[in-house]
This record gives C-alpha cells, sequence and structure tokens, in this order.
C-alpha cells in the first residue's frame, strides 16, 4: 500500500504566525491568555499551553495577564473592552482576515450593504461582522439565496466569504446572488477574500483524490478548512475519513486500498501528520 501526501498541507502563514507570536509573547512576558483557542487544532493548543499560553473563553476571564487575539481575529468592541480592562494585547489577527476585516468596514462606509458568504457561528465571521457597522448578514449557503433579502439591504451590495471558503463554492453563491436578486441591485462588489494557502490547499486535495482508493484529512473538527477539505475529498467520489489523530485510524478502512491519500488543514502540524503516515503503514494489510 501506497501513503501518498497532499503537495500542499498543513501549516499556512497565519497559524505559524500566529504560534511563534504567542511563544514569543509568553517567553518574554511569562504567563498569557488566548481568548479562545489559538487556531482549532487540539495538538497546538496543548503545545501552547505547556509554553504558558492559557486559553480563555469569555472577557470576563481576563486577569491581569497579557491577552492575546487569536488568528481569527475579533471585532472593535472586543479591541475596545480589552483597552478599557487596561490589558497588554497580543494581535496574532491572520494578516488576511485582517484584510477582510477592513473590506468590511469600508463597504458599509461607503453605503453598501454587505453578504458574508461563511457560517455566522465563526470565531473569524463574528469578528468580520463586528467591522461592517451592522449593515451586514452571513449566509452559509447559496440555497439561503431563495429568500428575499432584508428590506434594509440597499440596492448596493458588497459580498465576502470566509477567508476559509472553497473557490469553486463562492463563485456558485455569487452566482446564485445576481440569478436570484439582479433585480434588487444596482451595483455589484465581490471582493475575494479567499485565503490563498487554503485554496491551495483544497486544489491539491482535490487533485489527490482523483489518484488514490481513500483519503485520510488530518485536524481540528472544529477547522472549518479542514472540514472543508474533507468536503472537496468527498465531492471527487472518494472514500473519506476526516481525523484529528493517528489514534482515530481504523485498519478495516485500508482492506484493498492500493493508494491512501492525506490532506491536511491550515492548523495541523507536521508532527501530527507524519504520525498520521505513519499509522497508515503500520496498519497496512500485509498481503
Amino acid at each position: 500500500m501506497q501513503v501518498i501526501k497532499a503537495k500542499e498541507l498543513g501549516f499556512c502563514m497565519g497559524v505559524r504566525r500566529a504560534v511563534e507570536m504567542m511563544e514569543g509573547a509568553a517567553d518574554k512576558m511569562g504567563s498569557i491568555t488566548s481568548l479562545g483557542s489559538t487556531v482549532h487544532n487540539p495538538q497546538v493548543v496543548d503545545q501552547l499551553r505547556s509554553r504558558g499560553v492559557e486559553v480563555i473563553a469569555t472577557l470576563e476571564a481576563i486577569d491581569t495577564r497579557p491577552v492575546a487575539i487569536t488568528a481569527h481575529g475579533v471585532g472593535p468592541q472586543v479591541l475596545r473592552e480589552l483597552e478599557s480592562r487596561g490589558a497588554a494585547i497580543v494581535d496574532t489577527t491572520c494578516p488576511i482576515v485582517t484584510r477582510a476585516q477592513q473590506w468590511a468596514k469600508k463597504l458599509t462606509d461607503e453605503g453598501f450593504g454587505v453578504i458574508i458568504f461563511g457560517d455566522p457561528e465563526h470565531k473569524e465571521v463574528r469578528g468580520i461582522l463586528g467591522w461592517a457597522q451592522g449593515k451586514v448578514i452571513t449566509m452559509k449557503t447559496a440555497a439561503e439565496l431563495d429568500a428575499p433579502l432584508p428590506d434594509w439591504m440597499p440596492s448596493r451590495v458588497g459580498v465576502l466569504s470566509q477567508t476559509t471558503e472553497t473557490e469553486g463554492h463562492f463563485a456558485l453563491f455569487v452566482q446564485r446572488l445576481l440569478t436570484v436578486h439582479m433585480d434588487h441591485i444596482s451595483e455589484l462588489r465581490v471582493i475575494n477574500t479567499l485565503c490563498n494557502a487554503t485554496t491551495s490547499q483544497q486544489a491539491a486535495t482535490e487533485e489527490l483524490a482523483h489518484e488514490v482508493d481513500l483519503m485520510v484529512v488530518v485536524g481540528g473538527r472544529e477547522s472549518a478548512n479542514t472540514r472543508h477539505l474533507a468536503d472537496v475529498s468527498r465531492e471527487q467520489g472518494v472514500e473519506t475519513y476526516h481525523v484529528e489523530s493517528a489514534t482515530e485510524i481504523d485498519a478495516s478502512w485500508l482492506t484493498g486500498r492500493a493508494k491512501v491519500g492525506v490532506a491536511a488543514g491550515a492548523s495541523t502540524p507536521d508532527t501530527v501528520i507524519d504520525d498520521v503516515v505513519a499509522r497508515l503503514y503500520a496498519l497496512a494489510p500485509s498481503t
């Protein structure tokens, strides 16, 4: 049995930057807190905890230690609250997420109503919403466009995407918006806020899925970009499993498989990917 890794997988620039910034801050300042999980990967969170980065869930849990903003970013109201409490802030927001936040603010400042294509419960999207001055809605699927737009939505419409969505799904969303709501729209601005790294990983996963009998996608279950990789793989018609760690792999998955592909989300460290590859070989049928 052959195990093949996707050409693009694992830590992206934004995640690597956030982890290094938090480790550096903890080394310099002593113990710090992170407002939410640094990234949606349990192994990375455990690694940072061992370096002195404690995850807190709410602003009420803030103490005298510095507070790190995660790679997903936050809205301006959170930053104002931290400043009012006198907290030292370590801002590790991914630059690509910052760009999406800036576009949300710019569009609403210019009188556009904004539609964000993404998960309204995702931390990144909630942060972007905070920069849009209230003139914004989120939609998770193109099917939601079949309902009427809100009465307050201006005829000038701006569209952004959660950075980890797929190119294909975003393109279909914009196409559906025009098809269903052309009579409402006098001006449309589509801002490509997709992350190049995750887009490249999705393309590499799609390519590999056509070459193998089974795909194993590695990453945290709360990681949107990892879930999208699993979706991309399944859309190619190949049996796909999403695992957080090598211990989840079942030997029965490998029966009759000649080639197994491995993809990994942008918050998955190399060590976890290596463990998965090693376990796949260890569990490979001998005949």
